[in-house]
């Protein structure tokens, strides 16, 4: 499980070494695509399975589904993790997400998100000047969907 924030750097060839308490937790591949905000996601590459398959049963023929495929999984860029715990990021998602040396590096339970400190701070400004009443929508949905499981 990846949990907590770290800062970390890109190196000059664009590797990224992860927290070292998360390696043991990620398979020798990774995937690491474009995320929301502005951010990159990265994948044990199992889960990232799970998810293009469920993806994939989508129907094609909404064109909300077409274009979130073409973004998330048309980005998507499969990577070792070499013997000392770091991922190559290509160049364009790099660029893509504006990251260059320092990145704050976040576990999520089944990703980890890599931000631009920047995009990281305004982000999580914005989030906590709202947090109550998205913990209450959030928790508003999940006994939504528990109820409906009934």
């Amino acid at each position: 499980m990846f949990l907590g924030s770290h800062e970390h750097t890109i190196d000059s060839k664009g590797r990224l070494t992860m927290p070292s308490k998360w390696r043991s937790e990620l398979s020798q591949q990774v995937v690491v695509t474009l995320g929301l905000e502005g951010c990159l996601t990265i994948f044990p590459s199992n889960k990232f399975e799970e998810i293009a398959q469920d993806l994939d049963k989508q129907s094609s023929l909404l064109e909300e589904t077409r274009n979130w495929m073409r973004y998330f999984l048309g980005n998507a860029d499969m990577v070792d993790v070499d013997g000392q715990g770091r991922v190559l990021i290509t160049q364009k998602l790099r660029e893509a997400a504006g990251l260059n040396g320092n990145v704050v590096v976040l576990g999520l339970v089944s990703r980890i998100e890599v931000w631009n400190p920047e995009k990281h701070r305004a982000n999580s400004e914005a989030a906590k000047s709202n947090i109550a009443a998205t913990a209450q929508k959030i928790g508003q949905v999940e006994r939504g969907v528990a109820n409906a499981n009934r």
